[in-house]
């Protein structure tokens, strides 16, 4: 775990100091007076030749409030205030290391605008060779009876081809006591079919869970749980050629990925009071198969407990990219607090 001298440096990240007003404001002017913005920058943007550079995968993702989830340890809307979320976001994708960024239709338009702003401005591209992924069902909001019917309301297949970018990610929950799950899984199999004839790369996120009896949720994770989930998802849509799953971290997580040959990407579960205590099981995770390639994590890393979110993704990208131990990652934090934060002031 971590230790005393690492645990909560007590950083407090300032969304206005990384990415100033200015920028964020322009972003609703472009959505109304130029919205043909979102989709010449996605189309001119430079894509990365293979999906990977070294075979690895950090993935910042973004989705969470396409579900209605803000809530952020004790605060109910930690997560809504937009700018803030997107500064964080962009503080993250713009890591040395960090692959690429996930989200709903909304937020990967407000990074390609942003992108498109600094370009005018004289910056180059923040997106060229970057992985952009577009989630596609967000449908199933957090706390609505039925949730587990989790529609596909996002991006198409078709839509993700259009914009140039490199694939789609979908979830679907398992409740063995609830008939639904069954369409969520058929929804995400034929999601994978649409992206696959479109030669993108699918992000599958299986589930299981349990209702409790306030009708929400709990995530089943457990070994076996979670071997039944790789070896399932792994065998749906008409290829898998294209497809990596998405699975938490575990401990045993060497037969998890002894479930399947699909690439895995971890991720990194409920908000962590200790944020740094994630860096132990990933650095855990990438010694648990030869597939395990990776992680697409989102608000332990973003909205990382008293700490900078480019700092703990550092750490993180030198965990899977260059195979730091989990100690060797927080001597790497340290080194990257506060660094580039003046990235979007430079340009006016």
């Amino acid at each position: 775990m971590a230790t005393a001298a690492h645990r909560g440096s007590g950083y407090q990240f300032q969304a206005e100091e990384f990415l100033p007003k200015r920028f964020y404001k322009a972003i609703t002017e472009v959505r109304v007076d130029r919205p043909e913005i979102v989709l010449a920058e996605a189309r001119n943007r430079r894509k990365r030749a293979r999906l990977t550079v070294d075979g690895k995968l950090v993935i910042v993702a973004t989705d969470h409030p396409g579900r209605r989830v803000t809530e952020l340890r004790s605060d109910p809307i930690g997560m809504g205030d937009r700018h803030d979320y997107l500064a964080r976001a962009l503080r993250v994708l713009m890591t040395p290391g960090c692959d690429g960024i996930m989200g709903t239709t909304d937020f990967m338009e407000d990074v390609l605008i942003v992108n498109a702003l600094i370009r005018e401005a004289g910056g180059t591209s923040l997106l060229d060779d970057k992985v952009l992924i577009g989630c596609m069902n967000r449908g199933g909001h957090a706390g609505v009876v039925g949730e587990i019917d989790d529609r596909f309301t996002s991006f198409t297949a078709g839509q993700l081809k259009k914009m140039n970018f490199d694939g789609g990610k979908m979830m679907y929950r398992l409740d063995p006591a609830d008939e639904r799950s069954i369409k969520a899984i058929s929804d995400c199999a034929q999601a994978i079919t649409e992206l696959y004839r479109e030669n993108l790369y699918s992000f599958l996120e299986p589930m299981s869970v349990r209702g409790s009896k306030d009708g929400a949720y709990e995530t089943v994770r457990t070994v076996e749980a979670l071997v039944r989930d790789a070896g399932a998802a792994a065998a749906l849509g008409e290829s898998s050629a294209r497809t990596f799953l998405k699975l938490s971290y575990v401990d045993g997580y060497d037969r998890v990925a002894a479930a399947t040959t699909l690439p895995i990407l971890m991720l990194g579960g409920p908000p962590r009071h200790d944020s740094t205590s994630i860096l132990h099981n990933f650095a855990a995770g990438m010694r648990a198969g030869t597939n395990v390639r990776g992680v697409m994590v989102g608000r332990n890393v973003t909205y990382a407990s008293e700490e900078d979110p480019r700092a703990l993704a550092a750490a993180i990208c030198g965990i899977v990219h260059e195979h730091l131990t989990a100690g060797e990652s927080m001597n790497r934090l340290g080194a990257e607090r506060g660094r580039g934060m003046d990235l979007f002031s430079q340009w006016r």
